[in-house]
């Protein structure tokens, strides 16, 4: 295989751009998927991730830009190949099992060659999904979790180069996601298929993803990896769209934005610029000692600044503190490991930790 042949991604879009009722559902969006990849599309409802997997896929058509798949165009200009000539599996929150069909015809549909084949191919697959035995079974006859193996093992079946994944697991109870996303990101890594997958849901997106394309009406405002996307925000709606936030105010004065936790660097932000200051809960502490000087100082932490306790609830691994802010009455919120339930009332000092603020300029 040519060097340039390892280079070239399994799929590719340019500039998608979609048009419904005078508005642009997709905007301009562009990305690339290798072999074996994971790439997710998270954002809002309504944002346009399915839109744009429906023109990857070919049942929907883009008004600009093109589709590519191992470097060939088949969507682009006049060029429009249909959904089965694209070689992509499909799935969705709906399982879509033929009902009159058994598992292991279900598996089996559509695939080409000799019966023998056919029967090797769907008992392997379901074997790597955990339902061997089950090919006489019908789709009535299984649960939630069962069902959905089946509807994995029949997409990767003919085996595309391209699975497209519209909320396949969002139908689950919890109990069973995390088990079967898994199941199901092993079984597309082991057969090379480039992933783009659908959510809305950020857990989902970090525990499956190796990258991420964060969207927001319509455009892709930030990609790249879990890690990437999750510490380095583009912006305060970044930021907030993977866990709560708390948002401090200030204005810039010399590349500093004064805060009663101390000073923050801003620099390139001209003076007298409002900016926002993002942290997350769990970035927040509290200072038992009140001066910061105790046995172990954090000096990066910067100074005290005193709440009061309004609420507190235990949610299994931590606990949320809830302090309403003696300097301007504002509410922070504060995620404290194992268990911390202080009564209504109780008057506490907190520090931030700095290198894990983001300061984005205040829009509106």
């Amino acid at each position: 295989m040519s060097a340039q042949a390892n280079t070239t991604p399994r799929l590719e879009v340019r500039g998608l751009t979609r048009h419904f009722g005078g508005q642009d559902v997709v905007s301009d969006v562009s990305l690339s998927v290798m072999p074996g990849q994971v790439t997710c599309l998270l954002g809002p409802s309504g944002c346009g991730k399915s839109t744009t997997l429906r023109i990857v896929a070919g049942v929907d058509r883009q008004d600009a830009g093109e589709v590519l798949i191992d470097g060939e165009v088949v969507s682009g200009g006049a060029r429009h190949d249909p959904p089965e000539a694209r070689a992509v599996g499909l799935m969705f929150q709906d399982f879509a099992l033929f009902p009159h069909l058994n598992v292991g015809d279900n598996v089996g549909f559509g695939l080409r060659g000799s019966k023998a084949e056919t029967r090797a191919r769907v008992h392997d697959l379901l074997e790597r999904v955990h339902l061997d035995g089950y090919a006489a079974k019908y789709p009535h006859e299984l649960s939630g979790g069962e069902q959905q193996r089946v509807a994995l093992a029949r997409a990767v079946a003919p085996r595309p180069r391209i699975m497209l994944m519209d909320e396949p697991f969002s139908g689950l109870d919890n109990r069973l996601r995390d088990g079967i996303r898994d199941e199901t990101l092993d079984l597309l890594k082991e057969e090379g298929a480039a992933v783009l997958l659908v959510t809305h849901e950020p857990e989902e997106a970090m525990r499956m993803a190796d990258e991420i394309a964060l969207m927001r009406a319509g455009r892709i405002v930030q990609k790249g990896a879990p890690y990437n996307v999750y510490n380095a925000p583009v912006d305060r709606s970044a930021a907030a769209f993977f866990s709560d936030i708390n948002v401090i105010r200030g204005t810039v004065h010399g590349a500093l934005t004064d805060t009663p936790f101390g000073g923050f660097l801003a620099p390139g932000v001209p003076d007298g610029t409002e900016v926002e200051i993002v942290i997350r809960p769990q970035h927040l502490r509290i200072d038992f000692d009140r001066d910061g000087r105790g046995p172990n100082p954090t000096p990066q932490d910067g100074t005290p600044a005193r709440g009061v306790v309004e609420r507190a609830r235990f949610i299994g691994n931590e606990s949320l503190v809830d302090f309403r802010m003696d300097h301007d009455g504002s509410l922070l919120k504060a995620a404290i490991p194992s268990v911390f339930l202080p009564k209504t009332g109780t008057a506490l000092w907190l520090m931030i930790r700095r290198e894990r603020c983001f300061v984005f300029p205040r829009k509106g």
